[in-house]
């Protein structure tokens, strides 16, 4: 187990992407990941209210819906579940009246009392962050949030965020939630990592398969006719990026464990990483998504995993 920054949070070291819930992944095969994921001893979940607006039919706030109904049907134990504020097409941006209507409306959603993490999902330029600040706090004061957490942040914002925090005697957020994986590193090691190591927070990476690029499935540029996301993750098949997932699938065999597992086993341990984020659109994803929460690569492998991989950087 894991334990979320500051908080009293203790995860295993995986966190569960809900993006695909009620886009990529009906109802009966969202309960069935869930299913999967919890059985296989998962409890850490991540979301935010404007997953999947931008699906044919959507108009946002579905992934929360769902996961609401699977935690009113199962009912489970010491789950974790983090949601996230300022993309749902109903309440955009970070304006304290907006992030109390948007955290009340996941609420209901979620159908839960509290939301254990809650992320500022974007920064806002158009409104002070003082009154960004402020209304996370309120939120966690009256008990409708129990740790505050921030997305997408630059580390100077963040710093600003802390400062603001200190000087109001409010909490400060125990997570960073950037984009990091092993094609994505350079500016999150860089800026958002000594940050984080400051404050004792802990970074929550999304893409971290790489729109999975990093399972090995895509070895080769040419994605015409596919997914966007498969566009994108087929632009990363290049001699770098090859060679990566040749040395990805090296050190995994010496374990018998997937190029996946592999990937996550490798950014989890990095520095401040608490659980990387990954999605399942099938319940046989599921499997090695939970064998990187687990898989312990040594201190030679994840080394000679980070070298390849510096010049394969996106």
């Amino acid at each position: 187990m894991t334990r979320i920054g500051r908080s009293d949070l203790d995860i295993l070291p995986l966190s569960l992407g809900g993006n695909v819930f009620g886009w990529t992944a009906d109802r009966d095969t969202s309960f069935a990941v869930l299913d999967a994921f919890h059985a296989g001893g998962g409890d850490f979940i991540d979301t935010a209210d404007g997953y999947s607006a931008w699906a044919p039919g959507n108009s946002g706030g579905e992934s929360e819906t769902l996961i609401g109904e699977w935690l009113a049907s199962r009912k489970p134990e010491n789950v974790v579940v983090a949601t996230k504020v300022s993309t749902h097409p109903d309440f955009r941006g970070l304006s304290g009246r907006n992030v109390r209507a948007a955290a009340e409306a996941s609420l209901q959603r979620l159908g839960v009392d509290s939301i254990d993490l809650y992320y500022a999902h974007f920064d806002d330029a158009e409104t002070p962050l003082e009154e960004t600040v402020a209304a996370f706090a309120d939120l966690v004061t009256d008990g409708l949030v129990r740790y505050v957490a921030v997305s997408n942040y630059t580390a100077a914002r963040i710093r600003e965020w802390i400062s603001l925090a200190e000087a109001a005697g409010a909490d400060l957020p125990v997570a960073v939630q950037p984009h990091y994986n092993l094609v994505h590193r350079t500016e999150v090691e860089a800026d958002i990592v000594p940050v984080a190591e400051q404050y004792g927070m802990s970074l929550v990476p999304y893409y971290a398969l790489a729109s999975g690029f990093l399972t090995g499935k895509y070895r080769t540029t040419d994605a015409t006719g596919d997914s966007p996301r498969a566009e994108g993750a087929a632009k990363l098949a290049t001699p770098a990026g090859l060679a990566l997932i040749d040395a990805l699938e090296e050190v995994g065999d010496a374990h018998g464990a997937s190029i996946a597992a592999t990937s996550l086993a490798w950014l989890r341990a990095q520095p401040t990483v608490a659980a990387p984020i990954a999605s399942a659109s099938k319940v046989e994803q599921v499997g090695d998504l939970l064998a990187g929460a687990r898989l312990e690569l040594g201190a030679d492998e994840i080394a000679h995993l980070s070298r390849v991989s510096e010049a394969a950087q996106a």
